[in-house]
């Protein structure tokens, strides 16, 4: 064995004499309560845990770089996009929605695709999903749906009923429903899905001009899918597969690439949008807003310590630089205050001075005190509020985000119930007929599948929307669960043997 060239410490920096055996009264003697290394020792251990993430629990991460590739300065200010070639670290964080900590990793199930920026102006975090929509467009029904998810309180197990109950009874989920069950609901991994900022976001430029955007990430290895009996098998091998993945190839030097593109709407021009712009359950269509090619990231660089860089990096949607904004996107808007009121429970007030979390940038604000501060006071420091005369930190006028411009009663022209602008049927129809046979068909069986002991009635009032969708939609997922109630007495009868 070789020569350890560092000896061991208690976390106060005493050396240890001895890791292996407890301090006892003789040989046949009980263990000593002096003993503080094992005391210690137990304590931490009892303490290793944090609580896992109400939602995006199970998740897989690298480090990487941002490269600007084109020249976007017309329509934001924002430092990371001033130059040509210009490159920012990050960190990425991918996730299931649904499954808790020890979940499979080969679950049908939304991804979680979340980027930190760490920028000269401070972090910037991009919290999307693979879907460029959701399954709500109010943030009042967020903790609902997220309960379908979950596990039932009675039986402590995930309901198809609840799920269908919810979704059925709720038409602006059809666009998300149908990308779910669609092939891309169930990925081989993540380095092969696109990402989205999914919500309508906003920059702002040198001229005070603001024009909203949508992000995406396209991914530069293609697509691939999991069909359900595929999943299985993967699951049935290890619960890791997509952990396994991106670990070993970032490690083999096979470096994941996503580029990114936004789309960009002049301010005023969502007065005369056909659908609702701030709505999380449409898209805009790409004809009528091109994409804009950006730049290129890469994960380069696994973590050295899952826990203290995946586990504990906090990402939030209330993280934004000089020229990138919000916009009246509702379910953005509460997301501003949840994802940061969740870290602060998780790990902690001061939770954004952790290493990972941490901006690579100088940093000076009058944040005092809590548990676990560890941060030195400003460079004088009686300068501990605002205003003082002690050389304090002062506001930056400079980086004013421009007015809202949009007229107060746009909020008039939608309401979050069908009308001629929040149709929940139109975008999902033209969605499905992007699909060819074969995909239709997979559709059909995979809806069909998840509806296994489903109440009749709520699938019937599922059906009815899919019927509203297209004809096709309905009837196909009628004929695959006969489909699949005649081949059960058959595989009764096979299991039987």
């Amino acid at each position: 064995m070789s020569q350890c060239p560092y000896h061991h410490t208690t976390t106060a920096g005493a050396p240890v004499a001895d890791n292996q055996n407890s301090l006892t009264a003789g040989p046949r003697g009980p263990v000593l309560l002096q003993d503080w290394q094992l005391l210690e020792k137990l304590a931490h251990q009892n303490r290793e845990r944090i609580p896992e993430r109400v939602v995006h629990a199970k998740g897989w991460g690298a480090h990487g770089t941002f490269t600007v590739t084109h020249d976007i300065s017309r329509y934001t200010c924002a430092k990371i996009f001033d130059t040509v070639g210009k490159q920012t670290p990050l960190i990425a964080r991918f996730s299931t929605v649904a499954g808790e900590l020890g979940a499979a990793d080969a679950e049908r199930d939304v991804r979680g695709f979340a980027l930190k920026f760490y920028t000269e102006q401070g972090n910037w975090d991009m919290v999307g999903n693979n879907t460029p929509v959701f399954f709500i467009r109010d943030p009042l029904k967020f903790p609902d749906f997220i309960h379908t998810q979950k596990r039932h309180p009675r039986t402590n197990v995930r309901s198809a009923t609840a799920m269908w109950d919810f979704w059925s009874l709720s038409p602006e989920s059809l666009h998300q429903v149908t990308m779910l069950m669609s092939d891309r609901g169930l990925p081989t991994d993540v380095r092969h899905i696109n990402g989205y900022g999914s919500h309508t976001y906003s920059f702002w430029n040198k001229a005070g001009e603001r024009f909203w955007v949508k992000f995406h990430f396209k991914t530069q290895q293609g697509h691939r899918h999991y069909t359900n009996r595929e999943a299985a098998q993967v699951i049935g091998k290890t619960r890791e597969s997509t952990q396994e993945d991106l670990y070993a190839s970032i490690e083999r030097g096979y470096y994941p690439r996503w580029t990114m593109y936004v789309q960009v709407m002049p301010e005023m021009q969502a007065l005369n949008t056909p659908y609702n712009p701030f709505d999380l359950t449409k898209v805009w269509p790409h004809a009528d807003y091109p994409l804009i090619e950006v730049g290129v990231f890469e994960l380069n660089r696994n973590a050295d310590n899952y826990f203290s860089e995946i586990e504990q990096v906090a990402m939030s949607p209330s993280n934004i630089v000089p020229g990138i904004g919000f916009s009246p996107d509702h379910v953005l808007q509460a997301r501003i205050f949840s994802y940061a009121d969740a870290h602060r429970y998780r790990i902690g007030t001061h939770y954004e001075a952790l290493p990972v979390n941490a901006p690579q940038c100088p940093v000076h604000h009058y944040h005092k005190d809590g548990a676990m501060r560890f941060t030195p006071n400003m460079p004088h420091a009686d300068a501990y509020y605002e205003p003082n005369s002690f050389g304090g930190p002062v506001a930056d006028s400079q980086v004013t985000e421009p007015p809202l411009r949009l007229h107060a009663d746009f909020a008039d022209r939608f309401n979050h119930r069908e009308d001629a602008g929040n149709n929940d049927f139109v975008q999902v129809t033209a969605l499905f007929n992007l699909f060819n046979a074969k995909q239709k068909q997979r559709l059909y069986r995979n809806i069909s599948e998840a509806m296994a002991g489903v109440a009749p009635f709520i699938i019937e009032r599922q059906l009815a929307l899919f019927d509203r969708v297209h004809p096709d939609y309905g009837n196909g997922v009628r004929q695959a669960l006969a489909d699949d109630k005649a081949s059960a007495p058959q595989q009764a009868e096979l299991e039987s043997y």
